[in-house]
């Protein structure tokens, strides 16, 4: 009977109910000890949360072991793709504890694998703030801060010119009596702030990045303009009146604006203010306040062109060679950079990518004058409604100089007003860089005085495009006729390159032939085109394979590696009869030829560990063009269930000859656990067996780079015109500049170059983790950054240079944080410390 049972005191039942409380608790952590033990870790993390929730007391206790049930729970359900209970986890962790950087740091780690960049970021950035000496946090927050505070708004901010003209502007607007304002896009809020002290009774600022968001929350509370600035997170699309502001605004102000001007969505934006947000426009004539009127600043917008050559764009952009290290690349084949991809393309990609020409390796020549190719008035709202529909129009430049056409050079002036124009010309001293539409698919590139570039220009997709690049001659078009013989990348390829290149030709001709583009990220081109990288890693396997003789492969091994190898007397006799192939692993990141070319070098089976289908389509093809037999590369990540476990043996009895790893990301930094990686890949190599690279030097030296100094942090309050902004966006600043390219970066050396560290990837006994350098100097100034960059050795003969001239790597630089004032003769002592894949470089006092 439900009522049967007699009803206990109010003490004793609170007794009972405490009794029986301590009692679960102690049942459930028994039981979560038990599964930990038979490795049950999701029932574990379950019984753990029981714990926690009932006796919150013991937080302290099981913190250690709940974490670590806790990541490999997590290991497991990222295995299993299980992505959202993987994420309910953490959130659930982090509800327990909320400032344990640790689960921050792993929660963030599984977002950035899983695409999630900037809400990773996010975690990074909160598990530093709890614990600035955690070093893992560190490492990942510095990867990612781009993410989170793009580098440019540091440039952005250091222009004193751009900060003064945007002033001004607005100024004049709100003097004239646009009193109420919306800054779309606010970032750091400083043209709000600009707003606010020229005298705007209302200013509203919507910003989409929630990081940009809060940050600017911060400065304007900092300059105590809070009460005058109302902030909003949000995109301007989704602004509603009266929901979010009370009425339409007067003036709007924005520097939604990229290299290509149209690329963060200004047009879409602008319409949207103009229908929803803004006063009507002031007719052409009328008089009247400003302030029952709308306007926009930037007012207008012209945009320029020039076609150029330039070595450094071709070599990231088009493939110069028909020859890789004796791999023949078939006309069927065609490699593209993402700038050049279609409009048809599935995914809307930037048809551009963005230099600063002023400081482009190897410099340019102006093949064209300078050219108009557009112009955009942002009061118009017809005009910015017709953009989007209008039909490609036609351009023809006459040619002024003789060379070859790599590509068009796009920057604009930003008229702000009638007074106050922006330019991000390559001639200008500026923070902007511009826009760069390479060329491809030419017969020929060789222009020359009284030809004409021809091109078609759109806004599609809100982006500018430059699109049908042909040559006009006075004959006749050129676009898909001409030989290549005046082509000078052409012109040096030597008899064989020649005739592997007919040989290709012929292969391919044949009608039904597959014909298959391949998109490469522009360093994949670049290393494409690096003849000495591919010539050094063929030279160097083949010394590998030759020292491997066939008795060699029957040969006990290194036992610590493989005590599962039997090889018995029977065995080996029948191995002599059919030898073994050496087998050959390239795990480096992205598409590479190295296993094609270890196939050209005997009884080798090569495996590649390339992951997008259109690289293996395309690899198969040039196996095929080359008349490599049938199933000679494999694509080793078809055999692997797990990618993560790509380095294993390939089959149960049998070892690698050589293991290629990417030890250098293109950024200029070490790649992420490489070290881990290396010590795996030492335990599947066979005797004589070898990584590549077998070990790498880092070099740097001592510079004076006022330049460094601005890209990296704000300069105080005199760039951004007596505004507190500096504090609050430098905690977002990272020691180490990436993408650098030292034979370019104005700089003063203080000091020769110095070997910094070495990371021995065969002998591991012989790296140190920390080491102190002597510096001598031989200049005297402010040492303001150390840039560095690597030697990578194949063997003790064969070297890479990541600084040399062909290197699709880039180099990095570590900025200090006060400049080091040095003299002559001095030295200075340099603390290198080298953890996981971040290296910090220090100058010991």
């Amino acid at each position: 009977m439900p009522n049967s049972r007699p009803r206990p005191r109010r003490g004793a039942r609170s007794g009972a109910g405490a009794a029986g409380r301590e009692e679960l608790v102690s049942r459930s952590l028994q039981s979560a000890e038990h599964c930990l033990g038979a490795q049950d870790f999701g029932t574990a993390y379950a019984h753990y949360l029981l714990v926690l929730s009932l006796a919150p007391e013991l937080k302290d206790d099981v913190k250690e072991t709940f974490q670590y049930t806790l990541f490999r729970w997590a290991e497991e359900l990222d295995a299993l793709s299980r992505t959202q209970d993987l994420l309910g986890c953490y959130e659930q962790a982090l509800e327990l504890f909320p400032d344990d950087e640790v689960i921050c740091n792993s929660m963030g780690e599984h977002l950035f694998r899983m695409g999630f960049r900037d809400e990773a970021a996010g975690y990074f950035h909160k598990a530093v703030k709890l614990n600035p000496d955690f070093s893992d946090a560190k490492e990942n927050f510095y990867r990612v801060a781009n993410w989170l505070v793009e580098r440019w708004h540091f440039i952005m901010l250091n222009d004193t010119k751009r900060n003064t003209i945007y002033n001004a502007a607005i100024q004049n607007a709100v003097c004239l009596g646009s009193k109420s304002v919306l800054d779309i896009g606010a970032g750091t809020g400083i043209l709000s702030m600009f707003a606010k002290k020229a005298g705007a009774h209302s200013v509203y600022a919507c910003e989409l990045s929630k990081t940009m968001y809060e940050l600017a929350c911060d400065v304007v509370a900092a300059n105590k303009m809070e009460a005058g600035i109302k902030l909003l997170h949000m995109k301007s699309l989704d602004i509603e009146i009266p929901k979010h502001i009370p009425e339409r605004v007067s003036l709007v102000v924005t520097e939604t604006v990229d290299a290509g001007l149209f690329g963060e969505g200004i047009v879409e934006s602008l319409i949207h203010a103009w229908e929803h947000l803004l006063l009507q426009p002031k007719i052409r004539g009328e008089n009247g306040n400003c302030e029952k009127y709308g306007k926009v600043i930037p007012a207008s917008a012209v945009i320029f062109g020039m076609a150029v050559e330039c070595a450094e764009i071709r070599r990231h952009h088009r493939v110069g060679t028909k020859n890789v290290a004796g791999i023949c690349l078939p006309t069927n084949v065609k490699f593209q950079s993402p700038a050049c991809s279609s409009v048809d393309a599935e995914e809307t990609v930037e048809p551009y990518t963005t230099e600063k020409m002023s400081r482009v390796p190897g410099g340019y020549l102006a093949l064209t004058e300078c050219f108009q190719i557009m112009t955009v008035d942002f009061n118009n709202l017809q005009e910015l409604k017709s953009l989007a529909t209008k039909k490609p129009g036609k351009i023809g430049i006459p040619v002024i100089k003789e060379g070859i056409l790599d590509a068009v050079v796009v920057w604009f002036v930003l008229q702000l007003d009638d007074e106050h124009s922006l330019s991000t010309s390559p001639n200008e001293e500026t923070c902007w860089e511009q826009a760069i539409y390479p060329v491809h698919d030419l017969a020929d590139y060789w222009i020359k005085p009284g030809d004409h570039v021809m091109m078609e220009v759109s806004c599609q997709d809100c982006y500018l495009r430059i699109q049908n690049i042909s040559i006009f001659g006075l004959e006749h078009e050129v676009g898909a006729g001409k030989n290549f013989t005046q082509d000078k990348d052409l012109m040096s390829l030597g008899g064989e390159a020649e005739l592997c290149s007919a040989l290709a030709n012929l292969q391919t001709s044949k009608p039904d032939a597959v014909e298959q583009t391949c998109i490469l990220e522009s360093t994949e081109i670049a290393l494409l085109n690096n003849n000495l990288y591919h010539e050094g890693f063929k030279m160097a396997m083949r010394r590998v394979l030759s020292s491997l003789t066939p008795e060699k492969l029957c040969q006990a091994m290194d036992t610590q590696c493989q005590n599962e190898l039997s090889c018995g007397n029977e065995e080996s006799n029948s191995e002599e009869s059919i030898p073994e192939p050496f087998y050959v692993l390239d795990v480096s990141e992205g598409f590479s030829l190295l296993p094609l070319i270890a196939g050209t070098l005997g009884q080798v089976k090569p495996y590649s560990s390339v992951e997008k289908d259109q690289h293996r389509i395309t690899l198969d093809l040039i196996s095929e063009a080359n008349h490599f037999p049938k199933e000679t590369l494999e694509f080793w990540l078809r055999h692997v269930e797990d990618e993560s476990a790509v380095l294993q043996r390939p089959k149960s009895d049998k070892l690698w000859s050589i293991i290629i790893l990417d030890v250098i990301e293109p950024s200029g930094l070490i790649q992420q656990e490489i070290m881990e990686k290396a010590a795996i890949s030492r335990c599947l190599l066979q005797s004589g067996g070898k990584i590549f690279p077998q070990y790498v030097l880092m070099f740097g030296l001592l510079v004076e780079s006022q330049t460094l100094v601005e890209e990296s942090a704000v300069q105080g309050t005199e760039r951004t015109l007596g505004l507190n902004i500096a504090p609050f966006i430098n905690q977002f600043q990272v020691p180490i500049r990436v993408f650098l390219d030292l034979s370019s970066l104005p700089c003063i050396p203080l000091s020769k170059p110095v070997e910094l560290l070495r990371l021995d990837l065969m002998t591991p006994y012989l790296n140190t983790s920390n080491r102190e350098v002597k510096v001598h100097i031989c200049k005297s100034g402010q040492v303001t950054a150390i840039p560095f960059w690597y030697h990578m050795y194949l063997d003790d003969e064969i070297r890479l240079d990541t600084s040399s001239d062909a290197s699709h790597w880039k180099q990095a630089a570590v900025v200090l944080d006060n400049p080091i004032q040095v003299e002559m003769g001095e030295e200075l002592v340099l603390n290198v410390q080298h953890h996981k894949s971040n290296v910090s470089i220090t100058v010991k006092q």
